[in-house]
């Protein structure tokens, strides 16, 4: 077989088509990935109340600092992948998949063990409402119990994306987003569980995407293997992965932190203002994974083509996604502005958290254009293993501008000063990422 007829390969056609190709599955998937919370958050606002709904949207940020560390180092495995993969070592997958799988396996297991101990304690820091702490705990101790499927079934599909499949990926995520809809609608809805009932759905459905990811690339993957003398840990690139993971997993961290520490000034106003914080953002970030879609793809586009040698369709693939970026931020708020209520109403019938949570929308809606530029372009350069000028702007744009101003003007505007704080924030790392990406220095950046 030659090489260029290899699936997955995103080196040979087309710029746009070769985009579009991957961009489309890559999307349904990473969509589909948000409807566990947001199903999550409708069934448990129409059937259990608004201060199961306001657990839930506690528990999302929390969860998502536990396992930041995890999803830094997933990327930074991804990029060995897609530069081993555009660089025709295909050994070289194996071996970053394995190793990424064992390291996968452990770290989830931990930090399941972290989360379920310190669950209380977690909510009693952020300043959680205390009428909201006692279902937040308990959903999310059962959430925690999935932490390993989590993480496993994430690092299959970064692998398998670094290698340029979006096809296998989405069909995997299809799967577990539909089955959690079905347990979410038998558990609540006909068992009458409470609030742990949600949970244990989504861990179900993500334990069952794990089997089959697993029954799929032992039997049927080309350049993947489950078998025990494949699965080797390969210290090497595994600290190659983690030199590209770690200031990736350092902005994780500082973004997760800066998400509690804004959630604390959230918490401060009341759980009707957490309520449409938690709803408005599960809407947000149905609507960010378009951006954050556009720039897994040119991390995996660019990583190919810097591990074949070849940069010169780097800059027509950037160009190419920043036009989607700009027609999808557009029309989407277009429709916010239009129907935002609506959308808003479709979570919960409480008037107050439905209007707190439209201003949210209008106000970081505004930004969505430089928001999603600002990851395209930091999408290609992670392709290219340059990721610490990412972390050091993440840093910056939480800590020194996000949550210092959202604490300020929280105290003249109100919650709407929150919101302001995020668009500000968001402004500003376009900015200076811009300026970074022109500079062009991390071209010169390739690992393998």
């Amino acid at each position: 077989m030659e090489d260029r007829k290899l699936k997955g390969d995103l080196t040979y056609g087309k710029v746009w088509k070769v985009i579009l190709a991957f961009v489309f599955p890559l999307l349904l998937g990473n969509l589909l990935q948000q409807t566990y919370h947001v199903v999550d958050s409708i069934i448990v606002g129409r059937f259990i109340g608004k201060e199961a709904l306001a657990a839930v949207s506690a528990s999302f940020f929390i969860y998502y600092f536990i396992i930041s560390l995890v999803i830094g180092i997933g990327s930074g495995i991804t990029v060995i992948v897609s530069q081993c993969y555009g660089g025709r070592q295909y050994e070289k997958v194996q071996a970053a998949f394995s190793s990424f799988f064992i390291f996968t396996f452990i770290a989830g297991v931990f930090l399941a063990i972290i989360g379920i101990l310190f669950s209380e304690t977690f909510f009693f820091l952020m300043k959680t409402p205390e009428d909201v702490i006692p279902e937040a705990v308990r959903y999310f101790r059962v959430y925690m119990c999935g932490t390993p499927f989590f993480v496993i079934f994430n690092s299959f599909l970064s692998v398998m994306r670094g290698m340029g499949d979006s096809k296998r990926p989405m069909a995997l995520v299809l799967f577990t987003a539909v089955l959690n809809i079905i347990f979410d609608l038998l558990f609540i809805v006909i068992f009458e569980w409470d609030i742990e009932g949600v949970a244990f759905a989504t861990v179900l459905a993500q334990g069952t995407g794990v089997l089959m990811a697993v029954v799929y690339v032992h039997k049927r993957h080309p350049l993947l293997s489950m078998k025990r003398k494949d699965m080797k840990f390969d210290r090497r690139l595994f600290f190659h992965g983690m030199k590209i993971g770690i200031p990736t997993s350092v902005q994780q961290c500082s973004l997760s932190l800066g998400l509690l520490a804004l959630l604390s000034i959230v918490n401060l106003s009341g759980t009707d203002t957490l309520t449409a914080y938690g709803v408005a953002g599960k809407i947000d970030s149905l609507i960010t994974q378009v951006i954050l879609t556009l720039s897994s793809a040119m991390s995996a586009f660019c990583g190919q083509h810097i591990g074949a040698g070849n940069v010169l369709r780097i800059r027509q693939g950037v160009r190419f996604a920043m036009f989607i970026n700009i027609l999808f931020s557009v029309g989407v708020y277009i429709i916010i502005c239009i129907f935002g209520r609506e959308i808003m109403a479709a979570f919960t019938t409480d008037e107050v958290v439905i209007s707190t949570g439209y201003d949210y929308l209008l106000i970081v809606g505004a930004v969505f254009i430089l928001h999603g530029a600002m990851n395209v372009m930091n999408g290609a350069m992670r392709g290219a293993g340059d990721t610490l000028f990412a972390m050091i702007t993440g840093i910056v744009l939480f800590w020194i501008i996000r949550v210092p101003l959202a604490y300020v003007l929280s105290e003249y505007m109100g919650y709407k000063g929150i919101w302001l704080a995020i668009s500000i924030s968001l402004t500003a790392g376009f900015v200076a990422t811009y300026i970074y990406y022109k500079s062009e220095r991390w071209k010169h950046r390739k690992i393998v």
